[in-house]
């Protein structure tokens, strides 16, 4: 049996990150897999703690199906505190809150491989439907969740409600934004990266992480772990199903597919590199209402995916991530240079490309949202002559976002709209056709939500955005507090609500609605509500 405490030690106390990360990978989950692959499943287990200190969550809502997820941990932060066995958790799913009227249940096993976390995709279900969940285990039983399904493929929906949420960082805030989205009137909420952040610890932050800075696979299970536990959170996945994406710190600062954001070796070995990778992977899998079809294979993670709801919406979910080459011009906010304009260059990769193109080409819904990470429209950050970019975002891949917009020109799928996260401030911005040409055409919009905390309390606008924006007009909002975005969407309007907080330092922080825009069907200009 491998003695994790033992070898977290042994890991932190100053050897080579290469040979750190090396040894990371030997713990990777199939080689768990294969050191208890003999185990015999237990069914009456003793738990130093109540096992369900994550609290449940649901997610990939299709029409008859939804996914409900759990993980043992009674000891959280000290590797989830499992002995390695399987254990069978029962799980009950109900058509009304106490539990009454049992529609299904069964029992799955909870496996050292993934970390004691289980995700069952419930069969059987009626379309369009709220539900209830639960798992037990011996004499302990989980919180109660609430999920729904989607409506069927094609059918009539006349609105449709979610909230949109990225990036909470635990050091620099509180999560009291969730505690009013769990309140709030939603359908559905779509986290599009930076779920966790895999720095170290910060002394002078309003909480502090349990660990420096993440390598091996109990650190970032230890790293799940510690931002489940916040009672905010969890009551935010309790109350709806999740679609959720990554961005880059699920892994590490702004890396770029097989590229490290760290320049020097063996850092920067790809080969190195990948064994972090499909660490962080098999966590964010472990800890995620992801489907089956999700589970990483090594260092290779299918993320990208597509999600609808009746006649009214198609998710497009892209990872911007896993595939993009890298970013240009040395990374930062920079001046255009020859790489940025590589035709080579991509965001996506090319069979993501595709892959999208061809989904919004056959979509029939009204509107079509490309959930995804990092903003598309263009922000040149620099006051009058001259222009800077931020080379991690689409402005990095000025090909990719050509072709992006080409296509919308050109095959004019129904009301595209891009969702993103990542910058830590509240966005809307119109697509065009030619962002350095305000005359051209508006081909879509885009609603960037800010953080959950990443960035502390913030401000309702900063100066030096605020100096270029006059040099962007397709720009049409900002704000630097934080907080989360609802949209409500019908057959004719979309409508964005951009809510705030008023701090985050402390848990007291209130929350109002800063502004609200809407998008007309067919008409993609953003207009103020």
């Amino acid at each position: 049996m491998v003695d994790f405490h033992n070898l977290e030690k042994f890991l932190h106390s100053g050897i080579k990150r290469r040979s750190l990360i090396i040894g990371a990978g030997a713990l990777s989950g199939f080689a768990i897999a294969n050191q208890f692959s003999q185990q015999t499943a237990i069914g009456k287990t003793r738990f130093s703690n109540y096992p369900f200190t994550l609290g449940v969550a649901s997610g990939e809502p299709y029409p008859t199906s939804v996914v409900i997820w759990t993980r043992l941990a009674p000891e959280p932060l000290n590797g989830g505190g499992m002995p390695p066995v399987n254990v069978p958790i029962r799980w009950e799913v109900a058509s009304d809150s106490q539990m009454r009227r049992i529609v299904s249940r069964g029992t799955v096993l909870a496996t050292p491989q993934l970390g004691h976390s289980v995700r069952v995709v419930v069969e059987g279900l009626q379309s369009d439907t709220w539900y209830w969940y639960r798992f037990l285990v011996g004499q302990d039983s989980s919180p109660i969740g609430r999920t729904r399904t989607a409506p069927l493929a094609n059918s009539y929906l006349s609105k449709f409600n979610f909230g949109l949420v990225s990036c909470q960082n635990y050091q620099q805030g509180f999560y009291t934004a969730y505690k009013y989205l769990a309140q709030d009137d939603l359908d559905l909420v779509v986290h599009v990266g930076d779920y966790i952040y895999e720095g170290g610890i910060s002394n002078t932050a309003p909480r502090q992480h349990n660990s420096p800075e993440i390598f091996t696979l109990e650190d970032y299970r230890n790293r799940h772990a510690l931002y489940k536990t916040d009672i905010n959170l969890q009551a935010a996945h309790a109350a709806f199903p999740w679609i959720v994406t990554w961005d880059d710190h699920e892994v590490e600062n702004n890396y770029a597919n097989n590229i490290s954001e760290i320049d020097t070796e063996p850092d920067r070995d790809p080969l190195i590199f990948l064994q972090r990778r499909a660490i962080a992977y098999q966590a964010y899998y472990e800890h995620m209402p992801l489907r089956p079809f999700s589970r990483p294979v090594g260092p290779d993670m299918q993320l990208y995916r597509r999600l609808a709801f009746g006649n009214l919406a198609t998710f497009h979910v892209l990872d911007t991530r896993q595939y993009r080459t890298d970013q240009p011009c040395g990374d930062g906010t920079k001046e255009r240079c020859p790489e940025n304009l590589d035709l080579n260059a991509t965001i996506t990769g090319k069979a993501q490309e595709d892959w999208l193109f061809d989904g919004l080409s056959s979509s029939q819904t009204k509107w079509n949202v490309l959930a995804q990470q990092v903003p598309i429209a263009q922000r040149d950050m620099t006051p009058g002559p001259g222009g800077t970019y931020s080379m991690d975002k689409w402005d990095g891949y000025v090909a990719s976002r050509d072709r992006l917009m080409a296509f919308l020109q050109q095959n004019q799928p129904s009301n595209p709209v891009s969702l993103a996260g990542d910058v830590h401030s509240h966005w809307a911005m119109n697509l065009k056709a030619n962002f350095d040409n305000p005359a051209s055409a508006t081909l879509g919009s885009e609603f960037v939500c800010s953080s959950i905390s990443s960035g502390g309390d913030g401000s309702d606008t900063t100066p030096a955005v605020e100096a270029y924006l006059p040099d962007n007009p397709h720009i049409k909002f900002f704000n630097n507090q934080r907080g989360y975005v609802r949209c409500a969407l019908t057959p004719t309007t979309w409508k964005t609500d951009y809510l705030v907080m008023s701090n985050v330092t402390t848990p007291s922080g209130t929350i109002s609605k800063r502004a609200s825009f809407v998008v007309e069907d067919g008409r993609p200009e953003i207009q103020p509500a």
